[in-house]
This record gives C-alpha cells, sequence and structure tokens, in this order.
C-alpha cells in the first residue's frame, strides 16, 4: 500500500527532457515509481491536465525570523515552493550571543526592511548556538529549510564591537573557522557574505570588514565541508561586479566549491552591462570555476510611505536620515517646517522623473480618495504643484500612511532579461522572500517565469524553466537527492496548471502575527504542493498540517 499516489499528470521531471504523462507513486517521504502505479493508496491525486514538477527551491530568501512563527513560510508554498535557503547577505540569526541581538536586529532592519516590530512580538529569543536555533526552527516546520550562516554574525560572535571596526587577527580568523565549522557540522549549507550593504547606523555591516586571508580562510572550511558560497557583490557597478566574478572564480578554483553571486540586475542605462558579466562568468566556468549569478524574474513593484525608511531614499541622505532616525511625530514636524521642506526639496529634485511616475496606491481619509491610482504628476497638474511637493503634501495630509507606488524598479525588460534566464550559468533566484514586507510583495519569480517567460512570450520552454528552479539548484547548493522527480528522491513535488500559472496580484495584508502589515501576492495556477511526501496545501483546502519539512544540510 502507497501513501500517495498522484495520477494521470504531466510530468516535468526536473532534467530538462522532454514531459510525458505518467503516474507518481510515494511512499513514507520517497518516490517509489514514476510510470503506470497501479498498487492501492492511501491517498490520490488526480493531476490530469495538470504539470507534475519537482518542488520548486527558492535561494535567496530572508525569512529566517518568521520561522519562528509561522513553519510554512507563507506564503512561499502557495507559490510551489518546497524549499528555502534563509540567511543570504551575511545575516543569519545564529551564531548569536544575547549581547548582539539588537545590532542583529537593527541590520535586518536596515537591509532587509524587516520591522521591529516582528521581532519584538515574534521572536522568543532562546537559543544562541546553530545548532540551537535549528533545533528551534525544526519544530513544526512544513517547509525544507537549507540555511546559511552569515559572515557578519560569525565576525560578530568573535570579535564583538570590533567587527566593525577593523580586519581580524590570525588568532580571531581562526576562531571564526572554529565556528563555521560548528555551524556546518549543525546544518548550515555553506557561508554568505555581502561587499555592499550597511547596517543601522549606515555603517558598513562586519563582513565588508573582513580582508581577503579572513574570507579565504573560511573558504577552506566550506572546501572541507563541500559547501557553497554566497555573495551579494557590488551589483550597481558592472566593472566591479566584473572583478567580482574574478574572485570568486579563483576562490572556487582554489577551494573546488561553488559560488553564487546575487542580484544581477539589469539596467537600461547600460543595457550591456549583465550580459558582459555573464560573458565572463562563462569564460571562468570554461576554466573549470563554479560561479553562479541569479537573476529575479519578476518586476520589483516597490511600495512605501514616509512613516518607514524605505531603500527607494538610500542615495538621498537628508530624506533617508529624516525617516530613519526620527519617529512619524517628529518626521511630520520636519516636513512643515519651510527650511527643511526646502533643503529636501532641492536634494530630491534630480529625481523628479520617478516621483513624476509614482502612483498614489492607499490614503486613509475620505477626502483623497479619488486620488488614488494616479500618478502624482497627474496629481500635479489637478492641484498646480509637482510631484515631489504633492507626494510631500500627500503625506502630511494622511499623517504619513499614504502609500505610493513606483512600478518596475528592477528595469526588467523581456528582451534584456530573457536572454539571461536562457543562459545555462545564470540561476533564478534572489526572490528575497520574508524581507522587504512593507515595500513590496517578495513573492512570485517561479510564477512570473512560467507563466510570462514561458506561456506567455515563449521565451523559455517548460522544461528547461522548471530545471532552472529545481534540479539546477537542488545540484548548486547541494540538497541531496531533491529537485528531480526520480524514484528513491525525496517526494517534494509541485503541481499547476501551466495554462493559468503566475506570480499573482499583490494586496496588502494588516495585522499579520509578528509583523502587523506586509504586502503579499496570491499565487495563481498552483494545484497542490507535497513535502516530505505528504499533502502540504492544495488550492481548495489550503494548508494541511502535515508538518513534513525538514532542516537540510
Amino acid at each position: 500500500m502507497l501513501d500517495l499516489v498522484i495520477k494521470n499528470g504531466k510530468v516535468v521531471d526536473g532534467s530538462g527532457l522532454p514531459a510525458y504523462i505518467a503516474d507518481v507513486g510515494i511512499k513514507d517521504d520517497v518516490i517509489v515509481k514514476v510510470g503506470r502505479v497501479t498498487e492501492d493508496a492511501t491517498e490520490v491525486i488526480d493531476a490530469a491536465g495538470q504539470v507534475v514538477a519537482p518542488g520548486f527551491i527558492d535561494p535567496h530568501t530572508h525569512f529566517d525570523a518568521q520561522l519562528l512563527w509561522d513553519g510554512a513560510a507563507k506564503p512561499a508554498i502557495e507559490h510551489g515552493v518546497t524549499t528555502i535557503v534563509p540567511g543570504n547577505c551575511s545575516l543569519s540569526l545564529a551564531p548569536l550571543k544575547a549581547e548582539h541581538r539588537m545590532k542583529l536586529v537593527g541590520m535586518f532592519n536596515q537591509i532587509e526592511e524587516m520591522p521591529h516590530k516582528a521581532f519584538a512580538e515574534g521572536v522568543e529569543w532562546n537559543w544562541q548556538t546553530f545548532d540551537e536555533f535549528v533545533e528551534r526552527i525544526r519544530r513544526g516546520l512544513d517547509i525544507n529549510v537549507a540555511p546559511l550562516v552569515g559572515h557578519s554574525v560569525l565576525r560578530l560572535w568573535v570579535m564583538g564591537d570590533e567587527s566593525i571596526k577593523r580586519t581580524a587577527s590570525s588568532s580571531e580568523t581562526q576562531s571564526m573557522c572554529d565556528l563555521l565549522d560548528e555551524c556546518l557540522d549543525a546544518g548550515a549549507i555553506g557561508l554568505s557574505t555581502s561587499f555592499v550593504d550597511m547596517d543601522e547606523r549606515l555603517q558598513p555591516v562586519p563582513s565588508r570588514y573582513a580582508d581577503t586571508q579572513e574570507l579565504d580562510a573560511l573558504c577552506a572550511v566550506l572546501s572541507k565541508h563541500n559547501k557553497i558560497l554566497q555573495v551579494v557583490h557590488e551589483f550597481y557597478d558592472t566593472d566591479l561586479t566584473l572583478a567580482r566574478v574574478d574572485q570568486l572564480a579563483e576562490i572556487s578554483l582554489q577551494h573546488g566549491i561553488n559560488t553564487t553571486l546575487s542580484p544581477l540586475f539589469v539596467d537600461r542605462n547600460n543595457p550591456d552591462g549583465a550580459q558582459q558579466i555573464v560573458a565572463r562568468v562563462a569564460e571562468q566556468t570554461a576554466r573549470g570555476a563554479r560561479v553562479w549569478p541569479q537573476v529575479q524574474t519578476r518586476p520589483i513593484d516597490i511600495s512605501f510611505n514616509f512613516s518607514v525608511p524605505s531603500l527607494l531614499f538610500i542615495r538621498l541622505p537628508k530624506w533617508y536620515a529624516l525617516m530613519r532616525f526620527n519617529e512619524p511625530e517628529q518626521i511630520m514636524a520636519n516636513l512643515n517646517d519651510s527650511s527643511i521642506r526646502d533643503a529636501l526639496v532641492a536634494e530630491a529634485q534630480g529625481m523628479m522623473p520617478l516621483w513624476n511616475k509614482l502612483v498614489l496606491r492607499q490614503v486613509a481619509s475620505e477626502a483623497n480618495q479619488g486620488l488614488v491610482g494616479k500618478t502624482l504628476e497627474e496629481i500635479a497638474v489637478l492641484r498646480n504643484s509637482d510631484a515631489l511637493n504633492v507626494m510631500i503634501d500627500l503625506s502630511l495630509e494622511e499623517s504619513l500612511e499614504a502609500h505610493f507606488l513606483s512600478g518596475d524598479m528592477g528595469h526588467n525588460d523581456d528582451d534584456l532579461v530573457a536572454p539571461l534566464l536562457k543562459h545555462p550559468n545564470v540561476m533564478v533566484g534572489a526572490s528575497d522572500g520574508g524581507a522587504h514586507i512593507l515595500s513590496f510583495a517578495t513573492y512570485g519569480d517561479t510564477g512570473y517565469l512560467l507563466g510570462h517567460f514561458v506561456r506567455d512570450t515563449a521565451h523559455l520552454g517548460l522544461e528547461a524553466a522548471v530545471k532552472k528552479i529545481t534540479a539546477d539548484p537542488a545540484n548548486l547548493w547541494g540538497l541531496g537527492n531533491r529537485g528531480m522527480l526520480r524514484e528513491g528522491f525525496i517526494a517534494d513535488i509541485t503541481i499547476f496548471d501551466e495554462a493559468v500559472v503566475d506570480r499573482g496580484v499583490e494586496y496588502f495584508v494588516q495585522d499579520v502575527p509578528g509583523d502587523g502589515y506586509r504586502y503579499m501576492r496570491d499565487a495563481h495556477g498552483i494545484h497542490s504542493v507535497v513535502i516530505g511526501g505528504a499533502l502540504a496545501y492544495d488550492k481548495v483546502n489550503g494548508y494541511h498540517e502535515a508538518h513534513r519539512g525538514q532542516i537540510i544540510g
């Protein structure tokens, strides 16, 4: 007697080979047969007319804190994701001494726009070491978690306040290596570091103070365990990124490890930049190096209001400091001060094309409801003003609860992105799931890949696209027998309707446990999701209490 049989589906097995009609038989948490299954089963899913694929893998998330109160990492499973990789960008919740907790919270707040409220209300700090943290999140886990350990927290643990002042001594570097060794033994799948991020004081994060000797020593530990290095590179500069690719290639060749850098953005102002980077990656791959850029598939739509700092203003020091270091009452007082307002307007004048295109997304008052959906340029005409001053005026009128939308910040042109997605050295990733919850919905890369780039524009074939989000990341991240529908593989499976699958519509949710509020995105076309051989989600009944998620390390 089998536990579960998925009947009559269009099997896309993750290999990239052509799809075929077959059944999938599951016993315990393992696929035992792919073909014609005649055995009886406790549960049967009729997948006629649906695609049956390996569960999707999201290699760049920040669900670290959310896993403490939500073992499903909602809404990742709804989008067909069965495995997530948290701990990116040099930040993980362990190893972490008690005296460094608020420092880490500040960095998550600054870099990933994760609210203090989420940590204050959703996190019970009852661990310090990595193995203690792993045991903590293992409880009631519905989704698979393949956690990275953050370079910045290794430095904090070993060096304390000195981690944000200087390079490490040889003894401190050795202590970090010993600590990384313990984390990898406890279930970490690799190390994440950052060359660009800033902390809550707008100073470089600890990992940015590391010298090449420190990084090289840590990579030697990764080599011993055959684990991966994840890097946030200087994505805003093509030349610096090319240099980073070369550095990662040398690390990969010297230590025999996989490396990945994220995010790789396309830029309308430099349309050849991304292709130059991918070409350099291909050159290094030909030498035997393993360097994988991560590309987001979806356009990035940033929503914001003035009550919380938004990374949209990071290049405007006066604006960002106003939002970062003041309470709402102080922000309003400053905006009402004519001299301060004049200085803010002067600083932001150079970005007027952006302000013109902003859409008023949400207001609290009845008086301004009729303006919702209009661009600030349109509202400026109605008010005989300009977009920048209209943005300030509306924020004051709404007590900072006017929400503005900046569409397509990722410059996601099909003719620029599609060649990257088709490239064999490029991975679909950098979703940032769990982060930026007050700015935009960081979900839907897989749905947008399958809906837009496969079905709507035919830039990729279905089989190739599925391989990009299943077998490829499973192999790169060392996830063992996952990522394919083969006998003996773990039964992580996503069933979806290729005719309607999409990233879904973004919506705003209030009173979210642990967060307060956030932007979410409904998934379209996901029929059922099986994790560890048990049904975890289906579109009719929602989530199932299967708790079959595992720590993959």
